[in-house]
C-alpha cells in the first residue's frame, strides 16, 4: 500500500538545440537542491543524471517481508558485494578478473542486497585506482539520497574555523552565522526530528516530533550527563510531522521497516531528492531532466574563457552529446565532480578546468570509522519485546574532544552512532551459543537488551590526499577513471585509538556490561562521507571556489556538492551540503538576474 500521488512523468522531450538558462550535473543531495532554488527564481534548468529514473518504490519495497522473498532480500546468483577483507588485502580495481557477474560495493553485500542492485553502480563498469578505498557510489535520479542513512547535523564555528580554534589547515571563508539562516531552510523545507540541546559546538535545528529514546539508551543519556556530555535522539532527515507544502512526501509511522536493509524508505518520510526536491521542481515547469547522461567534459567558449555547456554520452546507445547552458553547475558528489573538472581540459585550462591553483583532487577528506563497542544492558534480559526498528535511528553523541581542552595525541573530535532494542532479526544471534528450545529462549530473552555505537571521527585534510586521472585506466564507457593517492594518518589513528578506550569507559559508567569491542579502523571511504577536492577560500592560488562555491577561474561555474567544503568535521555532510547549495543558488540567481554571469 502507498500514500503517495503519483511522481511526475519523467519521459521529457529535452530540446538540445536550446540554451538553458543552467545545466546542473548530478540528481542527489547538491543537484536536487540546486534544481528547487533556481526554478523557484524562474530559471529554465536542464539536469543530467547518469543513472536511470527508476520506479524507486519497487526497488526498496520496504514493507516487504523477508519470507515473501524468494531469497530473502539476497541478490541474484552471480552478484557479489565486496568485503573488508577484499578490500584490505586486494587493490583497485576490485571487480578486474572476478568470476562473478555484477560486482557491488559493500554495501551491496549487506542484508537486503536485492534492493539497492539497480541503485548501486557495478564496479565492473565503473573501476578506479590506486590507493586501497571502499568508494560507494550510486547512478540514479536522487543518488545516494535513495539509501542514504539520514543522520542530518549542522556544522559550527568550532569547524568553520576550525584553524583558528587549532591551528591546523585553513579556515573556511565563511561562519555559522552565514549558513545558519540556510539551515533554516533547509529544516522547514524537507523536515527533520530531533531534541535541542543548546550545544555550541552541534547546533539546533528547527526540529519536528522526536523519536523516542528506549531504556537502554536513557540508561546511557543519564550516565554522560553527569559527565558533560550528551546522548541525544537521532537527528534524522526525517518528516514526522508531515510537511503540507510536498504532495509527494509521508510523515514517518514507525513501521519497523527503517532497519531491515540498506536506508530506503519507499512511503518517502525520510528526505530523498526526488520527492524532496526535484519533482517538486519539476511541478514549477522549469526543469527538465534527461536521465542516462553520462558528463565527460564542461565545454569552454575559446573567445570568452567561460563555460558554455557540458559534453555527454548517452548511457545505452554511447551517442555523444552537448547540453548549452549560461551557467554550468557541478552536483555530481565530490570525486565525480572534482574528476569531471580535470576531464574538462582546453588551451585556457590544461590542467583541468578552474584548476589554476592546482588544488582540484587535493585535500581529500572524509570520516574515519570502525572503532565501536556493544553492551548488554542486563536487566533487560527475558523482559517483554518492544517495537524498536520502526525508528529512523537511536542516537547521536556529538563530539566532546577538543573542544576547551586539548587531548593528547590528537586534533579535532569524533561523535558516535548508535542504537539498542529489538529488531526485527535478533541482535548477535549468531553469537550465541547452543542449540534447540534453550538456544531459542536465550535468543528471544537476549534479543531487545543489546546497545551498540560507532565511532565516526574527522580526518584531517592534506594536499597529498588527492584523486587524479589514470592514464591507462577507463570506464565501460571509455572515460579515464580515478586514481586514489589516500591514506589515513597517524591522527586518524590515534583519535580511533580513543574511539575505543571512551566508548567502553562510557558504557561502564553506565552499569552496561561490555560484551564486544572493534578496535579494526574500516576502509578508507567507508563512511560514504567524501569531502574536498575542490574547496572554497579567499586566495585564489590555494582553493578553488570562492564562498558561494563559484570558481575562480570561470565566473559561470558552481560546484555545490561536498567536494566544496574546507574540512570534514566529524558531522554527517548531508544538511550541509543542502545549506550551502541554497545559499549558493541564491547568490546565482541574484547574479544571472543582474547579468554579471
Amino acid at each position: 500500500m502507498t500514500l503517495l500521488k503519483v511522481s511526475p512523468p519523467l519521459q521529457q522531450d529535452v530540446d538540445l538545440s536550446q540554451t538553458y538558462d543552467a545545466v546542473i550535473v548530478g540528481s542527489g543531495a547538491a543537484g536536487g537542491m540546486a534544481a528547487h532554488v533556481l526554478t523557484a527564481h524562474g530559471l529554465r534548468v536542464l539536469m543530467l543524471e547518469a543513472g536511470k529514473k527508476l520506479p524507486i518504490e519497487q526497488e526498496l519495497r520496504s514493507m516487504e517481508w523477508p519470507y515473501d522473498h524468494p531469497r530473502r532480500g539476497d541478490a541474484p546468483p552471480g552478484s557479489h558485494g565486496l568485503s573488508f577483507n577484499e578490500y584490505t588485502i586486494r587493490k583497485p580495481p576490485y571487480a578486474k578478473a572476478t568470476a562473478f557477474k555484477h560486482v557491488y560495493s559493500y554495501v551491496g553485500g549487506w542484508s537486503g542486497s536485492d534492493y539497492v542492485k539497480n541503485i548501486l553502480v557495478d564496479e565492473k563498469d565503473h573501476p578506479y585506482t590506486g590507493t586501497n578505498y571502499a568508494w560507494v557510489r550510486a547512478r540514479c535520479l536522487g543518488g545516494k539520497t535513495n539509501i542514504w542513512g539520514r543522520l542530518a547535523l549542522r556544522l559550527s564555528d568550532y569547524d568553520f574555523k576550525a584553524k583558528s580554534h587549532d591551528g591546523y589547515g585553513e579556515d573556511w571563508p565563511i561562519s555559522y552565522a552565514d549558513l545558519a539562516p540556510y539551515y533554516d531552510k533547509v529544516d522547514l523545507y524537507l523536515g527533520i526530528s530531533g531534541v535541542k540541546e543548546n550545544l555550541p559546538h552541534l547546533p539546533d535545528s528547527l526540529f519536528q516530533r522526536p523519536t523516542k529514546l528506549n531504556y537502554g539508551e536513557v540508561k546511557l543519556r543519564h550516565s554522560l550527563a553527569q559527565t558533560g556530555r550528551v546522548l541525544t535522539p537521532y537527528r534524522a532527515g526525517v518528516t514526522t510531522d508531515g510537511l503540507k507544502h510536498n504532495r509527494y512526501r509521508s510523515k514517518c509511522y514507525g513501521r519497523g521497516a527503517c532497519n531491515r536493509r540498506p536506508g530506503g524508505c519507499d512511503i518517502h518520510a525520510v528526505f530523498d531528492s526526488p520527492t524532496g526536491l526535484i519533482y517538486p521542481a519539476m511541478d514549477t515547469g522549469k526543469l527538465t531532466i534527461r536521465p542516462n547522461s553520462i558528463a565527460y567534459e564542461v565545454l569552454v567558449d575559446p573567445n570568452t574563457g567561460k563555460a558554455r555547456g557540458v559534453a555527454f554520452l548517452d548511457s545505452e546507445t554511447r551517442k555523444s552529446y552537448e547540453a548549452k547552458a549560461k551557467v554550468v553547475i557541478l552536483a555530481a558528489s565530490t570525486l565525480e565532480s572534482a574528476r569531471l573538472l580535470l576531464l574538462s581540459r582546453s588551451p585556457q585550462h590544461p590542467n583541468g578546468l578552474g584548476n589554476s591553483s592546482g588544488h582540484v583532487g587535493h585535500n581529500f577528506c572524509e570520516h574515519v570509522m570502525g572503532p565501536g563497542v556493544t553492551g548488554l544492558v542486563k536487566e533487560l534480559v527475558g523482559k517483554p519485546h518492544t517495537l524498536d526498528d520502526g525508528r529512523p535511528g537511536g542516537f547521536y553523541i556529538p563530539r566532546f574532544r577538543n573542544l576547551q581542552d586539548r587531548q593528547p595525541g590528537f586534533i579535532r573530535g569524533y561523535g558516535f552512532e548508535g542504537s539498542s532494542g529489538h529488531t526485527m532479526f535478533p541482535r548477535h544471534v549468531f553469537d550465541t551459543p547452543g542449540f534447540g528450545a534453550q538456544f531459542k529462549k536465550t535468543v528471544r530473552d537476549h534479543a531487545g537488551a543489546f546497545i551498540s555505537m560507532g565511532g565516526f571521527g574527522e580526518v584531517l585534510p592534506r594536499y597529498e590526499s588527492h584523486v587524479d586521472l589514470d592514464p591507462d585506466v577507463k570506464d565501460g564507457w571509455g572515460i579515464p577513471v580515478l586514481r586514489f593517492h589516500y591514506q589515513f594518518s597517524d591522527n586518524e589513528r590515534k583519535m580511533a585509538e580513543d574511539m575505543v578506550a571512551t566508548g567502553r569507559e562510557m558504557f561502564e559508567a553506565a552499569g552496561i556490561e561490555v560484551v564486544g569491542v572493534d578496535r579494526e579502523v574500516l576502509t578508507e571511504g567507508w563512511s560514504i562521507h567524501e569531502l574536498g577536492t575542490a574547496r572554497m577560500g579567499t586566495d585564489p592560488k590555494a582553493s578553488v571556489l570562492n564562498q558561494f562555491q563559484q570558481s575562480h577561474d570561470v565566473r559561470n561555474l558552481f560546484v555545490v556538492d561536498g567536494s566544496s567544503h574546507v574540512s570534514a568535521s566529524c558531522q554527517n555532510p548531508t544538511w550541509t551540503i543542502m545549506a550551502l547549495a541554497w545559499r549558493s543558488c541564491e547568490y546565482l540567481a541574484d547574479e544571472f538576474r543582474k547579468g554579471t554571469l
